[in-house]
């Protein structure tokens, strides 16, 4: 029997090379807009979520943790590195976010003042005559000075300048850690005027210092720098820079980061960009009376008093002077400082949060009387510093 033949079947041609990779694109092209979607869908509700909680405004908190340890009333808190610097007239110590001391080294300070830079701080006995500068590890240095401390500032590396009280000839001095002596100034008075605040640059190779003058009865302030590297090897006293400024007083300087500084008057700021030589760039007029400044390494804060309302105003700028907000706020604050994008403000148990963009993300009464708060990893969570306990918040509705 012969058997027929299927005639519906047919011999499949293979596909070409070029068919095979247009196949391919093809494939992969659907591949990659399916992900580009399921990511970019991702990322608009994570980011949502977080622009909803970060802007949210909140008006009460709750305690997630509390620790308690019995300590001197005198305790001053600070932010520093990935713990806090508890300091007071008997010594230092370094806390982890749980109020457990990682070290503490004992000290004789009668007013002690602190400064902190990026990776080391100082601890000073403001009328007195000693520091001692630490970094994450502990203590790194000590220094005996000759004179009383009126005011310091430390470098990343532990470098600290000072300007040591004498009503006639006060003197501006750098040491190393180990409490050496790099540099000493002999300040004339009657030619420069009375040294009013110094600040160090991050790396220690700049010093700015800001003098009152009142010579012939005239009000005016420098602004002069001091570079203790190769710019200033030739200078007399290593100045390479002096600025005046008539009928003001400059209490504050600041360097925000190696190559922005900012001076602080009773009506103005001025801008200074350069990293060797700091050269005036601006200066901002500001309508009110200053009644307090903080800053980031970003952002220029100031709490202005309104004089022709009642309250306050809030304003914010960035490194090149512009003016990136401004709020109206109730209330006043004793304790002002920014983190990241916030700007936090306390006084006895009130405390007011706002950030970079205006919004007041929180004003509620804290049920214990703040010594520092400090916002922590994690959303709206802070620590809140008193005399006697350490205490983990929340923002809440």
């Amino acid at each position: 029997m012969t058997q027929k033949k299927k005639r519906q079947l047919k011999l499949v041609k293979p596909p070409s090379v070029d068919e095979l990779r247009r196949m391919a694109r093809k494939y992969w092209t659907a591949r990659i807009k399916k992900i580009t979607a399921i990511v970019f869908f991702s990322f608009m509700v994570v980011s949502g979520t977080y622009l909803l909680l970060t802007n949210h405004v909140y008006s009460t908190v709750y305690k997630a943790a509390s620790y308690k340890k019995t300590t001197s009333d005198s305790n001053q808190y600070a932010a520093f590195g990935n713990g806090i610097v508890r300091y007071s007239r008997d010594g230092v110590a370094y806390l982890n976010h749980k109020n457990e001391e990682l070290w503490i080294q004992s000290g004789q300070f009668k007013n002690p003042v602190i400064d902190i830079a990026g990776n080391a701080f100082a601890i000073g006995d403001s009328g007195g005559n000693s520091i001692q500068i630490f970094t994450e590890k502990g203590l790194k240095g000590e220094i005996g000075t000759t004179l009383p401390i009126e005011k310091m500032s430390v470098s990343d590396q532990g470098i600290v300048s000072a300007i040591l009280k004498n009503e006639n000839t006060p003197s501006i001095v750098t040491y190393d850690a180990t409490g050496n002596i790099l540099v000493e100034n002999q300040v004339s008075v009657s030619n420069m005027g009375y040294p009013v605040a110094l600040e160090m640059s991050p790396d220690g190779t700049v010093l700015a210092v800001t003098y009152l003058n009142l010579a012939g009865g005239a009000l005016k302030s420098k602004v002069v720098c001091y570079n203790f590297d190769s710019p200033g090897e030739n200078k007399a006293n290593h100045q390479v820079s002096e600025d005046e400024f008539k009928d003001t007083v400059m209490p504050e300087i600041y360097f925000m980061d190696a190559s922005h500084m900012v001076v602080v008057g009773d009506s103005s700021f001025v801008l200074y960009a350069g990293e060797d030589v700091p050269e005036k760039n601006k200066e901002i007029k500001l309508p009110q009376e200053i009644k307090n400044t903080f800053h980031t390494s970003k952002y220029i804060g100031f709490v202005l008093l309104n004089e022709e309302k009642s309250g306050y105003e809030v304003r914010l700028y960035n490194k090149s002077g512009k003016m990136i907000m401004n709020r109206e706020i109730s209330g006043e604050y004793s304790n002002v400082s920014m983190v990241g994008d916030e700007i936090i403000m306390y006084d006895g148990s009130r405390c007011c949060i706002i950030t970079k963009n205006g919004i007041q993300r929180l004003k509620t009464d804290l049920k214990l009387d703040a010594l520092a708060v400090i916002p922590v990893n994690g959303i709206n969570k802070y620590l809140v510093m008193s005399a006697n306990e350490l205490r983990v918040i929340y923002l809440a509705k």
